[in-house]
C-alpha cells in the first residue's frame, strides 16, 4: 500500500501536470482568447455606450506580453473620443491568478483623448456615470475598504517600467480650447520625468513632472514646474469660468498607505509656492499665497472620512491644525476644527495672502494669541449645529494700522458711500456739518427702533452674535447660497465706512477681521459707533444720516420725531431707496405696511422698550418733506417690497 507520503507526492505531480498542461492550452489558444475579449468589449461599447470600437492589431508579445495598434473610440454621430496608434504592455503572470491584473511595462505612443462639447452635445456624455434604479439593502459604505481596493487597482495599473510618447488631451468648450501635449513620459528605476506642452486660446507654455515612483509600495515624491521662465498657468478655467490661477511649483509626496484593521492611513505633504488666483467673486485684484504646505494624515474607517487633526497647514509663517470629518455611523454628521497654536499676532499679519486683505497691509501688532474653532452640522439635526470660536489674547495690541485706521471713528471724517463702485457725495461726520447729529440729539424711540430691528443685543456682543451666525450657517447651507448672514451694526458700521460694497470672499472676511479687532480691543465705544451709524447710513435715495433723513421725510429734526415716524424709518433701513412703494395713491401707508410697524410696536412693548403709554395719540405718519414728491413720481408702481427679514443681507 502506498504511504501517506506517496498519495501526496502523486497529488502534487497529478496538479503540476494539470496546470502545465493549462498553460500549453492558454498559450496555444491566448490570441483567440484574445480577439473573443476584444469582440466581447467591441459588442458592450456598442450596447452600452453607442460607440464603435476598433483595432487594427491586436496579439501576445513573449509569454505575458501585448501589442495592440490602431485603436479607435468613436461615439456614433460624435467626434473621435480616443485613438492611440500603438500600446505594448506586460502583465505580471502570477498576478492573473489572483484575479489582478498588475502592469509591469507599458509603452504607447502618437494618441490622443479628446473632449467635444458643440451645439450637437457632448462626445463623452455616454460614459458618464448615471443614476441608476437600485435597491436599498440597508448597508453602508466601509470606507477604508472601499479607498483601499480602488488605490490598489489603480496603483497596479501604473507599471513598475513607463515609455510614452507624443500623448495628447485636448478640450474643446464651444470654442474655448485647451491642448495638453505629452512629449515624453519616462518611469525607469523608480524615477519619472516628463516634459507637456500646454497651448490654450491665450497662452502656451512648457512643463516639467519629475522625482521618485514607486507603485508597488505606494510611495511617491514628485514635482511640478514650469520648464520656461514664469509661472505656470492653470489652462481652461481662465476661460470657462474666469478664474486665473497659476503657479510655481507644486510638490507631492505620499510616504505611507497602511489598512491596519479597520482603519486606512494615507500620509505625506504637499506644498505650492507663489500661488495666485483672479477671481471677481474672490477679491478685487490677484491674491498670492507665497508659501503653503498641507502636511496631511487621511483617515478613512467603516464610517468615516477624516483629515486628522495631526495635520499641519502652514501658510507663510501662520501654522495650523485642521480636522475636518464626515461620519455617517448614525447621522449624517460634519465636523470642521481649526486648531491655531499659540503665536506673535504680527507673525499672522505678515501670513496673510496679499491681496485678500487690502485692508491689513501696513498694520503692525504686539503681543500673542492662540485660536480654536469647533463647528459641528448634523444633517439629520441641522438645528443642533454646534459653533464654537474662541481666541487667547496675551498683551495684543495694535500699534500701527493699514489701509483701514479704526481709530479715525473717534473723529471727524469724511464718508463717501460706493454704489456700483461709483463714490456717491461726501458727508462730513462731524459738528461741521449742520445734518450731524450727536446720539443725545436722536428720538430715544428712534434708536430704540432701529435696535430691535437691526441688532437688538448691540451694547452685549462683541461684533457677532453666535446665535443668529448659527442660524445664517444652517440656513445658507439648507438655500446652497448666502442668503443670511447675522449682520450685527458693527459689521455694518465696518462695511460701509472701510469697504466696498463689492460681493467678494475677500470683503467678507476683512468686515469680520475688522469688526473682531475694533470690539475685542475697545477701538471705539459702543455709543460713538452707534452714533457714527445712525449718521452715515442712507434712508432713502442721496440721502445719508439721520439728521437728512428726518427732514427728508418729516420737515423735523431727529428729537422730534415721534413713535410712528420711528417705527417708520427703521422699517426702511433695509431698502431706503424704496420707500415709495409703501404708500398708495393718497400718499398713506399701505396696508402691509402698516401691519409691519404694529408688530414692531408689539416686539418693542413685550420687550419693555416702550409702555402702552407711549402709544396714546399716535396720529398716522404724514410725509411732508422732499420724500413726498418721490411719492407723487412712483405712484403708479405696483411693486411690493417687502423687508420684514430684517436679517437678509447683501453678501
Amino acid at each position: 500500500m502506498r504511504t501517506r507520503k506517496q498519495k501526496i507526492i502523486l497529488v502534487a505531480k497529478i496538479f503540476s501536470v494539470v496546470f502545465v498542461l493549462g498553460l500549453v492550452a492558454v498559450f496555444v489558444f491566448r490570441d483567440a482568447l484574445l480577439q473573443k475579449a476584444i469582440a466581447r468589449i467591441t459588442t458592450k461599447m456598442d450596447r452600452d455606450y453607442n460607440s464603435t470600437l476598433s483595432i487594427k492589431k491586436a496579439q501576445f508579445e513573449g509569454f505575458a506580453g501585448v501589442a495592440l495598434e490602431g485603436i479607435a473610440l468613436v461615439p456614433k454621430q460624435a467626434d473621435t473620443l480616443f485613438q492611440i496608434q500603438s500600446i505594448h504592455t506586460k502583465v505580471n503572470f502570477w498576478h492573473l491568478f489572483t484575479g489582478t491584473i498588475q502592469l509591469e511595462t507599458l509603452a504607447a505612443k502618437n494618441g490622443f483623448v479628446q473632449l467635444v462639447k458643440n451645439e450637437n452635445g457632448r462626445n463623452f456624455d455616454a460614459f458618464l456615470p448615471k443614476k441608476k434604479d437600485t435597491i436599498d439593502t440597508g448597508e453602508k459604505t466601509n470606507y477604508a475598504d472601499l479607498a483601499y481596493r480602488i488605490l490598489n487597482k489603480g496603483l497596479n495599473l501604473v507599471p513598475t517600467d513607463m515609455h510614452l510618447e507624443n500623448l495628447t488631451l485636448r478640450m474643446n468648450d464651444m470654442g474655448k480650447k485647451a491642448t495638453m501635449r505629452l512629449n515624453t513620459l519616462v518611469l525607469v528605476d523608480k524615477q519619472l520625468e516628463s516634459a507637456i506642452q500646454v497651448q490654450t486660446n491665450t497662452f502656451t507654455q512648457r512643463w516639467k513632472i519629475k522625482g521618485f515612483a514607486d507603485p508597488r509600495n505606494k510611495l511617491t515624491d514628485i514635482r511640478f514646474f514650469n520648464i520656461d521662465t514664469g509661472k505656470i498657468k492653470v489652462p481652461y478655467f481662465d476661460e470657462r469660468y474666469n478664474i486665473k490661477a497659476s503657479f510655481d511649483s507644486i510638490r507631492l509626496k505620499v510616504s505611507n498607505i497602511d489598512k491596519d484593521g479597520d482603519e486606512l492611513h494615507i500620509d505625506g505633504f504637499t506644498s505650492i509656492t507663489n500661488f495666485t488666483v483672479n477671481h471677481p467673486k474672490i477679491a478685487s485684484k490677484d491674491v498670492i499665497i507665497k508659501k503653503a504646505r498641507f502636511d496631511f494624515n487621511f483617515l478613512f474607517g467603516e464610517n468615516s472620512v477624516a483629515i486628522d487633526s495631526s495635520s499641519t497647514v502652514v501658510l507663510n509663517q501662520m501654522k495650523f491644525h485642521p480636522y475636518v470629518a464626515y461620519n455617517n455611523e448614525t447621522d449624517k454628521v460634519y465636523t470642521l476644527k481649526v486648531a491655531i497654536p499659540k503665536m506673535k499676532a504680527q507673525d499672522f499679519i505678515s501670513s496673510l495672502p496679499n491681496g485678500l486683505f487690502t485692508h491689513f497691509e501696513g498694520m503692525e501688532a504686539e503681543g500673542d494669541f492662540d485660536y480654536h474653532l469647533n463647528f459641528v452640522f448634523n444633517k439629520n439635526k441641522p438645528n443642533a449645529i454646534v459653533f464654537e470660536s474662541q481666541l487667547h489674547k496675551e498683551n495684543l495690541k495694535i500699534t500701527k494700522y493699514g489701509e483701514a485706521n479704526l481709530n479715525k471713528l473717534n473723529g471727524e471724517f469724511i464718508y463717501r458711500a460706493i454704489i456700483n463702485d461709483v463714490p456717491q457725495r461726501p458727508i462730513l461726520v462731524g459738528q461741521a456739518n449742520p445734518n450731524y447729529t450727536p446720539l443725545s440729539q436722536i428720538s430715544p424711540f428712534l434708536r430704540k427702533c432701529v435696535l430691535t430691528t437691526e441688532d437688538p443685543s448691540f451694547f452685549s456682543h462683541k461684533g457677532f452674535i453666535t446665535e443668529a451666525f448659527k442660524q445664517s450657517i444652517v440656513k445658507n447651507i439648507r438655500t446652497k447660497k448666502f442668503s443670511r448672514g447675522g449682520s450685527t451694526i458693527s459689521m455694518q458700521l465696518i462695511k460701509n465706512t472701510f469697504l466696498k460694497r463689492e460681493k467678494t470672499i475677500s470683503r467678507k472676511l476683512e468686515e469680520i477681521l475688522l469688526v473682531y479687532i475694533m470690539e475685542n480691543n475697545r477701538i471705539v465705544s459702543k455709543e460713538r459707533m452707534l452714533e457714527v451709524y445712525f449718521n452715515i447710513i442712507e434712508w432713502g435715495p442721496n440721502v445719508y444720516g439721520i439728521g437728512e433723513a428726518a427732514h427728508f421725510y418729516f420737515q423735523k429734526s431727529p428729537s422730534e420725531l415721534t413713535l410712528n415716524e420711528c417705527l417708520y424709518l427703521a422699517n426702511i433701513i433695509p431698502s431706503p431707496k424704496k420707500f415709495m412703494y409703501q404708500f398708495n395713491q393718497e400718499g398713506n401707508l399701505k396696508s402691509y405696511a402698516i401691519s409691519r410697524e404694529k408688530q414692531l410696536k408689539t416686539l418693542m412693548m413685550r420687550r419693555g422698550l416702550i409702555v402702552p403709554e407711549d402709544t396714546i395719540n399716535q396720529l398716522p405718519i404724514m410725509i411732508t418733506g422732499n420724500a413726498k414728491s418721490y411719492i407723487k413720481i412712483k405712484e403708479e408702481n405696483p411693486a411690493v417690497i417687502d423687508s420684514t427679514n430684517i436679517d437678509e443681507f447683501d453678501f
